[in-house]
């Protein structure tokens, strides 16, 4: 049965369409043996935080499924990749994120519990005394006494103590069998404890 109707005229049938011509120029699927575009992005892991990896959709699903954050934990093929992008030998786009070692101020918005507001306080007042501390000119009695702790002269009160404590036990006598030499060193590391103490160091 035939229609006359202008309606149908432009309409064409969708089947056996040709093959479609596939898009050469982003990226390829790096997926071994692919040749897909690859514009899907997955992430690396603990490794290589920031970085990423490009498959294309089916490969990016596979990769997905066998993930994990820990790198030793996800599947084999998937540890694979992870690794191999981790350690450059798999080329990976982004950028590697390098974690602030500075601890974050607590929240600013008043919580209302006591506790809060005290860490809040004592976080800036931290943060202030250490901003404070490399702009000081140190006399020199301070800096000899740095010089003996063999720590830099804005050093925190924290690596100041650590590194006391770590002298005490190097050069107690009980550790070196009575040497004189030791004993120095011993006696010189609690005198710079002590005059980096009585001048607010720590």
């Amino acid at each position: 049965m035939t229609s006359d109707s202008k309606i149908f005229v432009g309409l064409r049938s969708t089947r056996n369409k040709p093959a479609e011509h596939r898009d050469t120029s982003g990226p390829r699927c790096q997926w071994d043996g692919c040749d897909k575009q690859g514009i899907h992005r997955a992430p690396v892991g603990a490794d290589g935080e920031g970085l990423y990896l490009l498959f294309c959709r089916n490969h990016a699903k596979e990769y997905s499924e066998g993930y994990n954050y820990v790198t030793k934990l996800s599947n084999p093929v998937t540890a694979r990749y992870q690794r191999e992008a981790a350690g450059g030998s798999r080329p990976s786009w982004g950028v590697r994120v390098n974690h602030v070692s500075e601890t974050p101020l607590p929240s600013s918005i008043r919580s209302g519990t006591a506790k809060t507001i005290n860490a809040r306080k004592s976080a800036a007042q931290s943060k202030a005394a250490k901003a404070a501390l490399p702009s000081r000119k140190l006399k020199v009695l301070e800096a000899k006494a740095f010089e003996t702790l063999g720590l830099p002269p804005n050093a925190t009160p924290e690596e100041i103590r650590s590194r006391y404590k770590q002298r005490l036990k190097m050069y107690h006598p009980d550790a070196n069998d009575g040497d004189r030499s030791a004993e120095e060193a011993l006696l010189a590391a609690i005198d710079a404890y002590k005059i980096l103490k009585l001048n607010g160091f720590c």
